[in-house]
């Protein structure tokens, strides 16, 4: 769960193509208004709000209103949490790396 808030898993919030499209969106930008995110996506602006909603609640968007808009941002240390999960998988990764640069090697021979 993230540190941030524990309402939402960072895993939960990531299973989604949608919401991993939105946080890369937010990784190009500094600050996007939600009008701006919701043309990226063919659907409507309260689908995109559910979205980003389950993001904010694991700790991985911020928003902040500026007039009558809101406006998004990426807070991306919850993320960190995904990436030492998937390097303690790396090691079977790189094993099998290995197997196959040792099976090419053997059949250049």
């Amino acid at each position: 769960m993230s540190d941030k808030n524990p309402l939402r898993d960072v895993f939960d919030a990531i299973a989604d193509p949608t919401r991993r499209r939105l946080i890369r969106l937010l990784a190009e930008v500094d600050e996007i208004p939600l009008h701006e995110l919701t043309e990226q996506f063919p659907m409507g602006r309260t689908a995109v709000s559910k979205h980003l909603t389950i993001l904010k609640e694991a700790g991985l968007v911020a928003g902040r209103k500026v007039g009558r808009e809101t406006r998004y941002r990426l807070n991306a240390s919850p993320l960190r949490e995904v990436q030492d999960w998937v390097a303690h998988y790396s090691k079977f990764w790189n094993e099998n790396l290995r197997r196959l640069s040792r099976l090419l090697e053997e059949e250049q021979r």
